[in-house]
């Protein structure tokens, strides 16, 4: 067997194709939503659970996967959520119903809340601190940059080609390819010594607690939201939240040290994360819905659509790193979450009769500098201030609230979305041939300015509570792992 050593470029081959993958993943299935949708016979509401089952999973688990590959062993962990990520990739090809492709999903997450943190903790334990480890994190988050635009084009080609069970089977063999190879170039580490416990109950409760809160706003569509049923959703939801947070508060090892949160940077970081989530995600779930159900855009067209915002996040993140060390962080991010929020303006404006250059591009152009401008700071003001031992768990807690923020945005401006579309129809019962196309519509529609109030939401978070500082103050201490942005 090679020396792991003397293989250090083909490690760092093995880890971005594997955070490339778990990033794709999330971009590759918004494209063949509507084939899903009629290929399983989805419900409109019931669709958005294709996307939220991956990302509460992956996100509430995030944390204890970390946890989990620090004391049991990174690449151990690597390979065993590897493994379980390319059997239920397996399973989604497969599945025949609804509750089969949901389930697997669920299931796709957890091992992604596995591989994607050891991977991290692999690279940073693999490459010396200092320009070695700094090159090798560059390269993975612009492998990882390139996920969300390969996604929504393999998407398209994958679902027009062959048919949608491919987004999800070409996982398997990139999977297994690599947990062969991973024993050989891949060292073996963990932590030793200190307090060696899991926090496995706030992981239950808050994954438990975010999923029904998710589901309590997705079923308000067929339900009032003072029906009894809705009511004791919302308050399972947040009896759950609020015994995760108690759980925090006295389990020797937490999840989420809630100390780590009086860091006004790092929360308000969080929060405009959450935010950040919240609309590209649901962005993405609806634009997806309009161009292939409105506009009557083939999948591999609609992939190609993409391409355009994809590109401009790629070429606006780059360039907002420079500008963030000249002006500093509020001002760069500030300026994203505007420019997002316009954006999402802008798309409100889409037409039954619409047009890519007339309705989609210019959105695209402002979202995608938006979401560039975004990504960068945020990642570098939620570790301002923290100290070196916590950099792992201020960025893990960083990507999680992206992630869950991701499933709420989903979540709520879906619901709205159908809901107005659904009442569009009622008060329009006259209307001609096109009144699906023109309910449709109006739903998204509104839903796009809800989506730009969250993104507004964000920007007076990042007014009020991110430090203005001085630029220099923001820059990254050598051998700090930045969060990635995942394009949804």
């Amino acid at each position: 067997m090679p020396d792991v050593k003397e293989h250090k470029g083909m490690a760092l081959f093995l880890l971005c194709l594997i955070q490339f993958m778990v990033v794709l993943d999330i971009a590759i299935v918004n494209v063949a939503l509507p084939s899903i949708k009629t290929a399983l016979d989805f419900s409109e509401t019931n669709l958005s659970w294709v996307i939220n089952a991956y990302t509460l999973t992956f996100g509430g688990l995030l944390l204890l996967g970390g946890r989990a590959a620090d004391l049991l062993g990174r690449r151990r962990i690597f390979i065993a959520g590897l493994a379980l990520f390319a059997l239920a990739s397996a399973a989604c090809g497969l599945a025949t119903s609804e509750a089969a492709l949901i389930t697997a999903r669920a299931i796709q997450g957890v091992g992604a809340a596995m591989v994607s943190p050891a991977a991290l903790a692999i690279l940073v334990t693999t490459f010396e601190e200092g320009p070695e480890r700094n090159k090798a994190l560059g390269i993975w988050g612009a492998i990882a940059g390139t996920g969300g635009a390969a996604g929504v084009l393999l998407g398209g080609i994958l679902t027009q080609e062959l048919n949608w069970s491919w987004i999800f089977f070409i996982n398997v063999p990139v999977a297994v390819a690599v947990i062969l190879a991973a024993p050989v170039y891949l060292r073996e580490s963990k932590v030793e010594g200190g307090t060696r416990a899991f926090d496995l109950m706030g992981a239950i409760t808050a994954t438990a607690g975010m999923s029904l809160l998710v589901y309590a706003l997705v079923q308000t569509v067929d339900h009032s939201w003072t029906a009894p049923r809705t009511i004791g959703l919302f308050v399972g939801a947040f009896a759950l939240l609020a015994a995760f947070i108690a759980i925090e508060r006295r389990v020797a090892a937490p999840l989420m040290p809630l100390h780590i949160f009086r860091n006004r940077s790092l929360s308000a970081a969080n929060g405009v994360a959450l935010m950040l989530g919240a609309s590209i995600f649901s962005m993405f779930f609806l634009l997806t819905l309009y161009m292939q159900q409105v506009l009557g855009y083939s999948p591999l067209r609609t992939g190609v659509g993409y391409l355009l915002v994809s590109g401009v996040i790629i070429v606006s993140a780059g360039a907002s790193q420079a500008i963030v060390t000249k002006i500093g962080v509020r001002t760069v991010l500030a300026t994203g979450m505007a420019l997002t929020a316009v954006g999402l303006v802008y798309f409100s404006q889409v037409d039954v009769g619409g047009s890519y250059l007339g309705d989609l591009a210019p959105g695209f152009i402002l979202t995608g500098v938006g979401l560039g401008f975004s990504f960068v700071p945020v990642s570098i003001a939620a570790l301002v201030g923290v100290k070196q031992n916590e950099a792992g768990i201020a960025s893990g807690i960083l990507n999680t609230s992206q992630q869950i923020g991701g499933a709420l945005g989903t979540a709520i401006l879906s619901t709205v979305a159908f809901t107005e579309a659904a009442n569009y129809a009622k008060d329009h019962l006259t209307a001609g041939p096109l009144l699906p196309l023109e309910s449709a519509v109006h739903g998204y529609s509104i839903a796009f300015l809800v989506g730009a109030l969250i993104s507004a939401i964000g920007f007076v978070l990042t007014l009020v509570f991110i430090p203005r500082g001085d630029a220099p103050e923001y820059a990254l201490t050598e051998g700090e792992a930045r969060p990635q942005p995942e394009l949804a």
